[in-house]
């Protein structure tokens, strides 16, 4: 924009003469013929880069208007050069600059000399905007550092809110765990007692009134001991549970081969009820918990039991494979910086299958996809095969399809060991 000059007097020839003077120079001219007039402008522009006003003119001399100006705090940035046909002497002339002026220009004017001081003054007021402009800038990015560091000491406040929560958190977490192994306690001693009293009794009524109860009778009584059955059930998973989360991290090399025979000996019965095919492929010493373990592959192997389909005899397959990738999920041959070697172990089966989106669910504790009239069991099983997983600092998965069998697979990290028989890993 071009520099905007406030020429002030009270005789037109005057202005007009100044006017053509500065107008090579490209300058936006405002004129004014009186100080009322100058003062009455002012009031709504604040833009000029310097004012050009005559000393001598009617009711509001060059002096007076000047100084009515400068009280303004908005208009103390722009300089006056006063413009006197007369020579007032020392003492008026720092009355005028007293006044405010930054200089005078004698009539009859110099052109030459009138450009070269009004483009001094336009140039000094354009570098004063200039700093102006960069001190409002400095200004707004030192108001926008106070924020951001008001915001930062928020932010730190807010953290050590959010660690004081946490901790607060993991206190009442402990407290919960110790409840945890209380409950368990009480499960073990107060609760196993009535229920073994219940039991008894049960028996007992069903041995001595067989004779003289009535069918109804007779069916309360079963159902009596059915639920009993179901409780110990319950209860006892609830402690294998606890148990798991008190159980110390010992760890030794273990032929899971020998294992899982020890674990299907002990299902012979439940699996030649079910006359049940089982496969089982090579498996390798791990370095492992050997009592979390067996509850592991007896609760997978179980589950394919129990959720066999009703006309197809039950097929099992378990073998494993070594792979290695980050966290487990790339099972990809050849070892890479950051991967983790896995030994994965997979149980399938030809079961009844579930739905995939279920996938992760199935592991929640208690949580059962099926009623109890048609399957019976406690919806722990599952979750117990994850926290054991878990204490390995492994992970466990399932890919299932209705009607078309379940795969769980356990994800063990191998850890390096000094018994030859780990070497068999390798084998695999």
């Amino acid at each position: 924009m071009h520099p905007k000059i406030l020429l002030v007097d009270d005789r037109e020839d005057n202005l007009l003469s100044i006017e053509g003077i500065l107008e090579p120079d490209g300058y936006k001219v405002v004129k004014a013929g009186s100080g009322r007039q100058v003062l009455k402008i002012l009031l709504t522009e604040f833009d000029f880069a310097l004012i050009l006003m005559d000393v001598q003119m009617p009711n509001l001399n060059g002096f007076e208007t000047a100084s009515l100006i400068y009280e303004r705090e908005k208009l103390r940035h722009i300089p006056i050069i006063f413009i006197t046909a007369n020579n007032y002497g020392e003492e008026n002339i720092f009355k005028g600059y007293r006044a405010g002026a930054v200089d005078y220009i004698y009539k009859p004017i110099n052109p030459q000399l009138l450009r070269a001081k009004v483009s001094v003054f336009v140039d000094l007021s354009r570098k004063n905007h200039q700093l102006l402009a960069q001190e409002q800038k400095l200004t707004a990015i030192n108001r926008s550092l106070e924020m951001e560091i008001n915001d930062r000491k928020s932010s730190e406040e807010k953290v050590k809110e959010l660690n004081r929560q946490l901790l607060e958190k993991i206190s009442r977490l402990e407290t919960a765990n110790k409840d945890l192994d209380l409950f368990a306690f009480m499960a073990s001693h107060d609760l196993q007692a009535p229920l073994r009293k219940i039991r008894m009794f049960s028996d007992r009524l069903s041995i001595v009134c067989k004779d003289s109860l009535p069918e109804d009778g007779k069916i309360y009584i079963n159902r009596i001991q059915h639920v009993s059955n179901r409780m110990q059930d319950l209860i006892n998973d609830i402690l294998k549970f606890s148990r798991i989360l008190v159980e110390k991290d010992f760890f030794s090399d273990t032929d899971l081969n020998l294992l899982l025979q020890e674990v299907l000996s002990e299902m012979d019965v439940e699996v030649s009820e079910k006359k049940a095919e089982i496969i089982v492929g090579e498996l390798p010493v791990l370095p492992v918990n050997p009592v979390l373990m067996r509850p592991l592959f007896s609760n997978l192997i179980g589950n394919a039991l129990k959720y066999c389909k009703k006309n197809e005899a039950p097929r099992i397959t378990i073998h494993a494979e070594i792979g290695q990738g980050i966290n487990g999920n790339n099972g990809s041959a050849g070892k890479e910086a950051g991967e983790i070697r896995y030994c994965r172990i997979f149980v399938g089966d030809n079961g009844i299958g579930f739905d995939q989106k279920y996938a992760e669910q199935i592991f929640d504790m208690f949580r059962r996809l099926h009623a109890n009239a048609e399957y019976e069991g406690t919806g722990i099983g599952l979750a117990l095969c994850k926290k054991i997983a878990e204490k390995h600092k492994g992970f466990i998965s399932a890919r299932g399809k209705v009607d078309e069998g379940a795969v769980f697979v356990v994800s063990i990290p191998l850890i390096a060991s000094t018994n030859p028989l780990f070497e068999n890993t390798n084998k695999l």
